[in-house]
């Protein structure tokens, strides 16, 4: 496996100075001459949650591992949080896709095969990127042509999407500070910016989480199927927030209990989803 992390402020010089390094860590499967020298994989870019207080370490490397195993290349977006306000985690996450692309060839990766994964603020982090990849302010501010941050697909782990009566407030608190403007308010209630162009989309949460409500999900996927974009959505009917890859390697073991344990199959089905999404000879 290659690795390698890279600070994006270093390449992405209009990006906010936070007092932290916003960074892309690269995980990419061993090219091998016995299977394939030429491989182009398709690559997926996660954003771990952590309600925008903080990057969950959970959500990040060992998912990253997981889809590293099965052939498809991760790379985890460590982005900036605690005070630091929309827009800056969109334009990080834009600059990591685009980094990513920019160096698809050097990375055996195939420029179109790129998805963000988003796991709860994450999630709104990722999603935010698949529906604002062509803003304007965003394009300038990283020096990108439109289309270099777009992702081709996006994958949601139980989200935080809308602003509105199901909200997750601590999350909008930490995006927007305190008594944001409204108009800004409905601009991050992503269920209502959904478009034609709205990435292919892969969504998964359970009825029973306490924190984000199901229906982040259950009205994001309404807009994106309003709109005529693939979307394919799990509801599992119970487990607790922030369940991850649901097992004993990112979870304490009391934790892990049958329901959780039921939820797990949603990386078996995410793998398959990306395979179908960007199948082998695809340009």
């Amino acid at each position: 496996m290659y690795y390698e992390k890279v600070y994006l402020e270093d390449i992405f010089l209009g990006l906010a100075r936070t007092g932290h390094k916003p960074s892309i860590t690269l995980y990419i499967p061993e090219v091998s001459e016995a299977i394939n020298e030429n491989a182009a994989y398709s690559c997926v870019v996660i954003c771990p949650g952590g309600g925008y207080s903080y990057v969950s370490k959970r959500e990040g490397e060992p998912v990253a591992l997981r889809l590293v195993g099965n052939g498809i290349a991760a790379a985890v977006v460590d982005y900036s949080c605690g005070g630091a306000h929309y827009p800056t985690q969109l334009f990080e996450v834009l600059a990591a896709i685009t980094y990513v692309r920019r160096n698809s060839e050097t990375l055996h990766i195939h420029p179109e095969r790129i998805a963000v994964m988003g796991f709860s603020a994450g999630g709104h982090a990722a999603c935010s990127a698949g529906l604002f990849w062509r803003e304007k302010l965003a394009c300038e501010t990283l020096g990108i042509r439109e289309g270099e941050g777009r992702p081709n697909g996006m994958i949601l782990c139980y989200p935080v999407i809308t602003s509105g009566k199901y909200a997750h407030r601590g999350s909008f608190e930490c995006l927007l500070g305190e008594n944001p403007d409204l108009a800004l308010l409905e601009r991050v209630s992503l269920e209502k910016q959904v478009t034609e162009d709205a990435p292919q989309t892969f969504l998964w949460h359970t009825a029973q989480d306490g924190s984000v409500p199901v229906e982040n999900s259950l009205l994001l996927a309404a807009a994106l199927h309003e709109k005529g974009v693939l979307v394919e959505l799990h509801i599992y009917p119970y487990g607790h927030h922030g369940l991850s890859l649901c097992d004993e390697t990112v979870n304490k073991v009391e934790d892990i209990t049958d329901a959780a344990k039921y939820c797990a199959g949603w990386m078996e089905q995410c793998i398959r989803w990306i395979r179908e999404a960007f199948p082998e000879g695809k340009n």
